[in-house]
């Protein structure tokens, strides 16, 4: 008996096998279709020809946690032990399921805002937990606090946040971060924050990382991805910080569902974190992109949202068509050869805003054919 079985394929690769069955341009999926650093592979090569290649330490080379470990403090101004408060996983996704796989029992209830990055509902139903979904509101994709509040019972272990956000580009407020520390206090409620894209934050803002917030780290596991900051989303690196108390029991599954990461990876970002500006030039890197999208689109009918941070845009296209999003985006991509994703896909019950995700992190030239051939809709 199927322990998800409302579950089919992802609508990441139902647009992905569209695009390729059509030959279109594909903005639907997220991830680069440029290359990472050679300076990154060579450290990795090196790695590899120096033998480094058997099984790394079950929480991940000392050397990387260490360089996290500097990083999180120049960043956030936190100071987190790598030896007790960091562990090395196969990417973000794993880190986030882990985390609630070490802690959601049955019955346990966890907060959840839509639209919701699609792992998280089957990662908690998996584990016997129950979703508590909430909107967030359109078009501007705020958290309604008071909604929020009136949700929590006692049942309630764990709310999960997404800075920046994935699909809607919105990033967490300091009103935003006041009212979790309230919550969190209160109810002594577990906190989980998905922060992949935590160097793609544009226009001067700030990512209010959790890290940075002592009365709310204190109960939370907060979750990266090397992946899709260094442009290279095939290698599946990630990691998450937790208080040792948490990150005690995290170690605990973690060792059991996969061990250990791809060591020579590992020698690899260690040394390539030793040159800072290889993630602080990221955002300026990323909001280029996301300008230039935006002025290649201006010669279209969509309408964009904001987009303060990820590498994701959101378009309304409601001067177009009353189509429901994905039949407006199958159609794009069989008759203009344009791959997009329906944002009612990270609704449970499939709320369709009439409103497409375009990823922009794409090479100058694909942007300008795939806005070549939205203008023409």
């Amino acid at each position: 008996m199927s322990k998800l079985p409302n579950v089919g394929t992802t609508i990441f690769s139902v647009m992905s096998a569209l695009a390729a069955e059509h030959k279109a341009i594909n903005l639907s999926q997220g991830f680069p279709d440029f290359d990472c650093s050679d300076e990154l592979k060579a450290f990795v090569n090196e790695a590899m020809l120096q033998g480094h290649n058997q099984y790394a330490p079950m929480p991940g080379l000392l050397q990387l946690r260490s360089a996290i470990a500097e990083k999180v403090e120049q960043l956030y101004q936190q100071q987190v032990d790598p030896e007790t408060e960091i562990t090395i996983t196969p990417g973000g996704t794993y880190a986030i399921f882990t985390a609630i796989a070490t802690y959601i029992r049955p019955g346990d209830e966890v907060i959840i805002f839509e639209p919701a990055y699609d792992s998280y509902i089957p990662n908690v139903l998996v584990n016997g937990g129950k979703p508590v979904l909430i909107p967030l509101s359109f078009p501007d994709y705020r958290i309604n606090w008071e909604e929020v509040r009136s949700k929590i019972t006692p049942n309630t272990r764990m709310i999960m946040v997404n800075t920046p956000h994935n699909p809607t580009g919105s990033i967490l407020q300091e009103n935003d971060i006041a009212e979790l520390e309230k919550l969190v206090a209160e109810f002594d409620l577990l906190v989980l924050s998905d922060e992949v894209y935590e160097h793609l934050v544009y226009d001067g803002a700030l990512h209010h990382s959790i890290l940075r917030y002592p009365n709310i780290f204190r109960n939370s596991f907060v979750t990266f991805s090397f992946g899709k900051v260094f442009h290279n989303t095939g290698w599946k690196m990630g990691y998450c910080i937790a208080p040792k108390h948490l990150m005690q029991e995290y170690r605990k599954v973690h060792q059991y569902l996969c061990f250990s990461v791809n060591t020579p990876m590992q020698y690899g970002l260690a040394k390539f974190l030793e040159t800072p500006s290889h993630y602080l030039e990221l955002p300026s890197f990323y909001q280029q992109k996301r300008d230039y999208f935006l002025e290649l689109m201006r010669d279209t009918r969509f309408t964009p949202l904001a987009s303060k941070g990820s590498y994701f845009q959101l378009m309304k296209y409601d001067r177009i068509s009353d189509e429901g999003d994905k039949e407006f985006a199958t159609r794009i991509t069989r008759e203009f050869g344009v791959a997009a994703i329906p944002v009612s896909a990270f609704y449970e019950n499939g709320k369709d805003d009439h409103v497409v995700r375009f990823c922009f992190a794409k090479k100058q030239e694909t942007l300008e054919a795939a806005a070549a051939r939205l203008a023409k809709i």
